[in-house]
């Protein structure tokens, strides 16, 4: 399977390893290689690529089956010793880096890397069927054939103008399917174009051959898809040349995301096809190939999957692989970082099943490997241990008399139980002013193991303790020392919780701001996070509504307040007495008193009074013969003369 490196989606690889479908290898998006055993349900193996960051696995293709030798073996009796088992062992990993990865799981380790060929994102990866030959399509338009045994590039050759985005190598081994927007079938001895085939608008990213037949008998038929198509089309490469058009379509709901078939020996024998779409669904389908087909064909039967809840939500489908028996077929479903394996059989003759299964996601990965028990320390009487707990706290530990006396359980050292740490938190969180910073505070530490605790055992009484502290450094480091999975757990905790009372609201935005800081790039990572964060989306969305209004409104009342507010002063104002407090009198020059003293009255003269008066009867009469007169222009300057006048008569008589 080749995850389609130029589509706007990425899909996440997942494949089942050939013939005894015994292992399920996938590429999460943390991007490491997870080897899950489908009969033990377990993890198998993991690795991680040094730069599983920065060059994501784009796509992952099992190599054919082989002999593999594990270490010393037990000698075989007469009957098995024809019998030679051949297990999947290799795994080819393309990255966005331009490199080849492969992964060998009996070694449980890297077998070799394949670098240096391709300038772009290998998008496919196909091995050859008998030779240890291996085929990749990248962005920069290149093939590339790898030699294994020498771990280099035997050839490389132009396909297209545009990205490779599709390979697949024909059953007997001597055609190659290459596609990014038109296919092409190569001639691999000649490296040459054998046919082209034209019909899809989208980089094509799934190219599978559904006979075994030769390519000269007109017997030979193959499928395509495309990234963005409801259609796997069937192509059927003709004797004559004219394979312009698909002969047969098959409907599916939504894109191939991963495509499993029994191939036809003959035209007596029918394809068996098992498609999972990327909306989680899976469609089988049987058909016998054998020449054009006008209408679409729709699936014999689809299975989809979900929970056991009262509003059921459903379980996305990652892959499937048909059985030797036509109604067995296993299903990989759920989340890829954790996913299920269960043989099913499934009744072909209903056109639709549900399948209900009650799918719960633990904390913790297991392992096929023993863990190692913990083990406690001998200690000696002079040496001294750090227990994490209180700092400056001194817990003595009892030396083991070196006899042979075995040590006996619960005599060296007791675990807080979890009252006590509770009483702790208590003392923390009532700590008073004077009270010593060693004595009371409790590590963060203890708190995260604590709110672990409470989140598995759904605790009340502990997570309300533990939620109550208002410290932002305490919390930062809580949040930073929590396990990963333990993570979703606290972010529905938080949802549930933010729900109440508006006090206990203000506490817990604090702990989500705190969770999204520190682990984003996880939460990110989840696949069906948009499901499991709806309820916080839709309560922060209809909070929000209701702040824009309200601030709508506070802005309104603002105005209005300041309004009023400005009104109130301006009616104050008004009634304030405008007599002055205080008058300063500035004393004139001898040189301006003939200008002005008039203006200045004096105390001492009562007589200046009546001349002010007469001055300004004449005054008026002055102002009416400028009014009678405004077309004369020498009338302005009459009056002004009569002006001046006037003012020297008035100045005379104060001299007087």
């Amino acid at each position: 399977m080749a995850a389609d490196g130029a589509s706007s989606s990425l899909q996440l690889p997942c494949v089942f390893s050939p013939k005894s479908r015994q292992y399920l290898a996938l590429c999460a998006q943390d991007g490491r290689l997870r080897v899950w055993n489908t009969d033990s349900k377990t993890l198998h193996q993991e690795y991680v690529p040094s730069a599983h960051l920065s060059a994501t696995c784009i796509c992952i293709a099992w190599g054919p089956c082989r002999t593999v030798k594990e270490g010393p073996q037990r000698k075989k009796r007469k009957s098995e010793a024809g019998q030679v088992e051949e297990k999947a062992d290799l795994l080819a990993m393309g990255t966005a880096a331009g490199s080849v990865l492969i992964y060998s799981t009996a070694k449980g380790a890297l077998h070799c890397t394949l670098d240096g060929g391709h300038s772009g994102g290998v998008n496919c990866v196909q091995w050859h069927p008998e030779d240890s030959l291996l085929y990749s399509g990248s962005d920069d338009t290149h093939i590339i054939e790898w030699d294994l045994q020498t771990g280099k590039a035997r050839c490389k050759w132009k396909a297209d103008r545009a990205a490779v985005t599709s390979l697949c190598v024909s059953p007997d081994g001597k055609l190659l399917l290459s596609a990014g927007q038109i296919i092409k079938m190569w001639n691999l001895d000649t490296k040459e174009v054998y046919r082209k085939f034209t019909g899809h608008s989208t980089a094509v990213t799934t190219l599978r051959f559904a006979t075994t037949r030769p390519p000269d008998s007109n017997g030979l038929y193959f499928l395509s898809g495309a990234a963005h198509d409801r259609l796997l089309s069937v192509w059927q490469v003709r004797q004559d040349g004219k394979d312009k058009n698909s002969v047969v379509s098959f409907t599916l709901t939504d894109e191939p995301q991963h495509i499993d078939l029994v191939t036809s020996n003959s035209k007596e024998e029918a394809v068996r096809l098992a498609v999972v779409c990327k909306d989680g669904q899976l469609h089988l389908f049987e058909h016998f190939l054998n020449g054009p087909c006008k209408k679409p064909m729709s699936p014999s039967c689809t299975v989809q999957m979900s929970d056991t809840k009262d509003s059921p939500v459903p379980i996305p489908l990652l892959a499937a692989a048909l059985g030797a028996d036509t109604r067995t077929v296993l299903l990989a479903y759920g989340s890829h970082l954790q996913p299920v394996m269960e043989k099913v059989e499934i009744n072909t003759a209903e056109r639709h099943i549900c399948l209900t299964r009650d799918v719960r996601t633990s904390l913790s990965l297991s392992m096929e490997t023993s863990v190692s028990k913990v083990k406690t320390p001998i200690v000696n009487t002079k040496s001294r241990v750090l227990v994490p707990g209180l700092p400056g706290h001194q817990a003595p530990v009892k030396g083991t008399s070196q006899g042979p006396e075995k040590r006996k359980k619960d005599t060296d050292t007791k675990e807080m139980s979890i009252a006590e740490r509770l009483g702790e938190i208590d003392l923390s969180t009532v700590s008073e002013k004077g009270a010593p910073r060693g004595t009371a505070s409790l590590q963060t530490d203890n708190f995260a193991v604590l709110l672990v605790q409470g989140l598995e055992s759904n605790d009340a009484n502990i997570l309300n303790k533990v939620f109550q502290t208002r410290k932002e450094v305490v919390i930062k480091k809580t949040v930073a020392r929590l396990p990963l999975p333990a993570v979703l757990p606290l972010v529905e905790e938080i949802t549930k919780r933010l729900q109440g009372h508006p006090f206990m609201a203000v506490l817990m935005v604090r702990w989500l701001k705190a969770v999204l800081i520190q682990h984003t790039s996880y939460l990110a990572s989840l696949p069906d996070l948009v499901t499991q964060l709806g309820v916080l989306y839709h309560m922060i969305e209809s909070r929000v509504k209701m702040f824009h209004k309200l601030t709508k409104l506070h802005g309104k009342l603002y105005l209005l307040m300041t309004q009023v507010a400005t009104s109130d002063r301006s009616n104050t104002v008004a009634d304030v007495d405008h007599t002055a407090k205080l008058v300063y009198e500035e004393e004139s020059s001898d040189e301006d008193d003939a200008s002005g003293d008039e203006g200045l009255p004096d105390g001492d003269d009562s007589d200046n009074w009546e001349e002010e008066e007469e001055e300004g009867e004449t005054m008026e009469e002055d102002k009416e013969e400028q009014a009678d007169d405004e077309e004369d222009p020498d009338s302005r300057t009459d009056s002004k003369a009569n002006g001046e006048e006037e003012m020297e008569h008035g100045n005379e008589s104060e001299e007087e």
